[in-house]
């Protein structure tokens, strides 16, 4: 089991947000979280990423159970073993397609050497070397999206979280990563969790679940 989910639940004053989630995901599974407005789908993504904390409930990811370290140690547990992909990108703009990249790489204290080699072999992978050094300005926006998967990439993370990864693409370049992310799975090994409103994109998930009114059913 890469990642085991028990309990969780979050409250934010009066407002009960996750009431009793359960989850588990096995290694190299491509899972989709689904659900409307409000049902607490980005709460969730955010407790599993590690970038909130639930009121109560455990989090195993990987063997380590996440939420007994520290705030330094969680820190730096989710810069090696979580990579993240936002809807809109948040690439620096002032970087590089390739500083980007390697940006976790440099926090995690690898060397710059070893750090800038992986970053230009999976922009190769994902087919932009020749935008290495182009600014994101200068990128499409699918350009822009496939460069934060490699950013979310660089330390070879045990699992990769994504916040409506294509809400932003239009549907040409919304298909591309959606296939991109199948490849990745299939040459990697990576695991994925998706939030997405997108059906397609759900419905090639291996798994969907459904989230509502705070609870997974």
């Amino acid at each position: 089991m890469l990642l085991q989910a028990t309990d969780l639940r979050r409250n934010y004053g009066e407002l009960r947000v996750l009431k009793g989630i359960n989850l588990s995901i096995e290694p190299g599974e491509v899972v989709s979280i689904v659900g409307a407005s409000g049902a607490g789908k980005t709460t969730l993504l955010q407790i599993l990423g590690t970038l909130d904390r639930p009121d109560t409930g455990t989090l195993r990811i990987a063997s380590q159970s996440v939420f007994a370290l520290n705030d330094r140690e969680l820190a730096r547990f989710r810069n090696e073993q979580i990579g993240f992909v936002f809807q809109f990108n948040n690439l620096l703009p002032e970087f590089t397609a390739i500083e980007n990249v390697c940006l976790p790489g440099f926090i995690a204290g690898k060397p710059e050497r070893t750090v800038r080699e992986r970053a230009a072999s999976l922009l190769d992978t994902l087919r932009l070397s020749e935008r290495q050094s182009h600014f994101p300005s200068q990128l499409s926006g699918g350009e822009q999206q496939r460069v934060a998967v490699a950013r979310a990439l660089i330390n070879e993370p045990a699992i990769v979280f994504a916040d409506e990864p294509s809400g932003n693409l239009d549907s040409r370049n919304a298909e591309e990563l959606h296939q991109l992310f199948f490849r990745l799975r299939d040459e990697f090994g990576q695991t994925f969790i998706i939030v997405t409103h997108n059906e397609a994109l759900a419905a090639l998930a291996d798994r969907t679940v459904t989230i509502r009114d705070g609870v997974i059913l």
